[in-house]
């Protein structure tokens, strides 16, 4: 990639056009409105399977779960409050005691992700524990990922099955470095949850219940992340980049209508998320245009791709990091 020099100037005037727009006012109705109705989901599903012992609720709490961690998410921004304090309670609430899946080791990991967006050397969500994101890795890979790397655009969905899972194996890895408070919330959830799902079902739907709840809670969540940077460049240490340029060179906006931004949380407008990550979800379809105009005007690529186009890209990158291996 192309080095480019700092043009801080650039996202400071992008910035003013955005507060002059009122884009960065919270927006205490929405988020009291939306809480409120992932709440009533998911406890509406844990209701239905006590009352109906169906496995069907197994699909509607993967995608209780997996809006859960989507407001699991804005919290963590701030975009819901000001303050850390109710965010970082309202955050361990949701994530922890909710869903299983530590707030704060997510926390730590989401912030170096956005201070440094598809940096091989940086960004954790990049890093080639299973699979690969460019050759570079891929001529280095070890393990796991040396293993299906050079397969692994085939694999990418079957591996989304297991990202409930994961998500929870890493949390309780992570245990010893959380507070405890935390890890009481954790493993609270762990145990509670296990002990309902046994006791309302057979031993065998139970198990049932656990694999499809799980898979289609990690497959919902990783579809939600995966569009916004698989496919994009991959920095290294050469590109130096100023933070607007960062941020919109290597996200992906997911285009479509309001019903994408419920199912997606509002990361289908990454490129605006990246840039003011603080900002409530619903202004960023407001913002999305301005911040695109403005690209224009200083000549900065900006990406957007159909839902199916966005995957389409993604697997052909993954196919092409993992060349070195399939040779």
């Amino acid at each position: 990639m192309t080095v480019l020099v700092d043009a801080r100037s650039d996202f400071a005037a992008l910035t003013r056009r955005i507060r002059a727009a009122g884009l960065l006012e919270r927006r205490p109705g929405y988020y009291t409105l939306r809480l409120a109705l992932v709440a009533t989901l998911y406890a509406g599903g844990w209701a239905g399977l006590a009352l109906t012992h169906s496995l069907w609720f197994a699909v509607v709490l993967a995608v209780a779960y997996a809006q859960v961690a989507l407001v699991a998410h804005d919290l963590a921004h701030k975009q819901v409050f000001r303050g850390r304090r109710w965010s970082a309670a309202l955050g361990l609430l949701a994530g922890n005691a909710g869903i299983g899946m530590s707030y704060g080791w997510w926390m730590n990991k989401h912030t170096r992700h956005h201070a440094n967006p598809n940096h091989e050397d940086h960004d954790p969500d990049v890093a080639p524990d299973i699979l690969v994101w460019s050759t570079r890795q891929a001529e280095r890979a070890r393990g796991v990922a040396r293993l299906i790397g050079g397969h692994q655009a085939l694999l990418f969905f079957p591996l989304l099955l297991l990202e409930g899972f994961n998500l929870h194996v890493q949390s309780a890895r992570a245990v010893r470095s959380l507070r405890l408070r935390e890890a009481f919330l954790l493993y609270a959830h762990f145990a509670a949850y296990l002990a309902a799902v046994f006791l309302l079902l057979p031993p065998g739907a139970a198990i049932a219940f656990v694999l499809v709840h799980q898979a289609l809670f990690g497959l919902y969540l990783g579809l939600t992340f995966a569009p916004n940077h698989k496919g994009m460049p991959v920095l290294t240490a050469a590109d130096e980049l100023d933070f607007l340029r960062k941020q919109v060179l290597t996200s992906r906006n997911v285009r479509g209508g309001r019903w994408l931004d419920v199912l997606l949380g509002g990361l289908n407008y990454q490129i605006e998320h990246h840039l003011f990550p603080s900002m409530p979800t619903p202004n960023l379809r407001r913002a999305q245009p301005i911040v695109e105009r403005f690209c224009a005007e200083i000549g900065v690529p900006y990406h957007a791709s159909s839902f199916a186009g966005s995957y389409a890209q993604a697997l052909r990158h993954l196919h092409a990091a993992g060349a070195p291996l399939r040779r």
